[in-house]
């Protein structure tokens, strides 16, 4: 009997081919599957963004679509928008002794910035006697970034998990303007106690230079007043805000309309 002809036995060439390309479109197609539930899971603005990146990176934040013109002129939002914009400037380099001495006592009151700041936002503060209560040997604080509790104990391995956060980091408000400012305005608004806020150590660090439209507290119920207070700052001493960085202070606004100016 004769072979026949054009036919894929079990074993033939033509029909190992056949299953290899179909393997690879299955390894493809669960591939692009894994890769979509990823970038759906992880990617800021896209789904939940389970790792945070959006915080940690800097990425832009996702907006809701509040828009500025929208709001009822509060006086946050009066502020907010006297702020100047800013875009495309040529800026020199940040330097962090541009600002000056650390925690100066520009106020005069003999006590430096860091002990002003744990004595005003400590609960029931400790202090070292003979200082004039000036430095701080313990208290309880009531964490801003985290909400959570955090009892303070003055010493090594333990004074820096809290930390005093400039709200307008030094880096953004150099960017913002403060570039231009004399060496003792710099120092002035280093010291700024209202630009100021005891934190937890770590979020501190997350934080860094961020703005408003790359990073905002863990603890979304001080988001409104965290923003209050960047304004604020900003609107004080009259400095910018890129067009992006409005749009996200616009976005959190638009949640509190009775959100209040700080003034501590």
């Amino acid at each position: 009997m004769g072979q026949r002809r054009g036919g894929h036995g079990p074993g033939s060439p033509g029909r190992g081919a056949w299953e290899r390309h179909r393997s690879r479109a299955a390894d493809i197609a669960v591939s692009l599957l894994a890769l979509a539930a990823l970038v759906w899971a992880c990617a800021p603005g896209v789904g939940p963004d389970l790792l945070g990146l959006q915080q940690r990176w800097g990425w832009p934040a996702p907006t809701s679509g509040g828009e500025l013109a929208e709001l009822p002129p509060t006086e946050v939002v009066t502020a907010l928008r006297s702020l100047p914009t800013r875009d495309g400037e040529d800026i020199p380099d940040y330097r962090r002794e541009a600002f000056g001495a650390r925690w100066a006592d520009t106020d005069h009151n003999g006590c430096d910035t860091r002990n002003d700041i744990l004595a005003r936002d400590l609960a029931r503060p400790v202090f070292k006697p003979g200082t004039h209560d000036c430095v701080v040997l313990s208290g309880t604080l009531a964490e801003p970034y985290t909400g959570r509790t955090i009892d303070f104990v003055r010493g090594e391995g333990t004074s820096e998990m809290i930390q005093i956060d400039h709200v307008v980091a030094l880096a953004d408000a150099w960017r913002s303007g403060a570039w231009q400012w004399e060496p003792a305005r710099r120092q002035d608004f280093a010291n700024d106690l209202l630009n100021l806020l005891a934190v937890d150590g770590e979020a501190n660090q997350d934080k860094e230079a961020a703005r408003a439209d790359q990073w905002l507290p863990e603890d979304r119920d001080f988001h409104c007043p965290y923003i209050a207070r960047q304004v604020v700052v900003k609107a004080a001493w009259g400095l910018s805000v890129t067009n992006s960085e409005r749009e996200a202070m616009a976005d959190v606004l638009a949640a509190c309309p009775d959100q209040a100016l700080p003034t501590r």
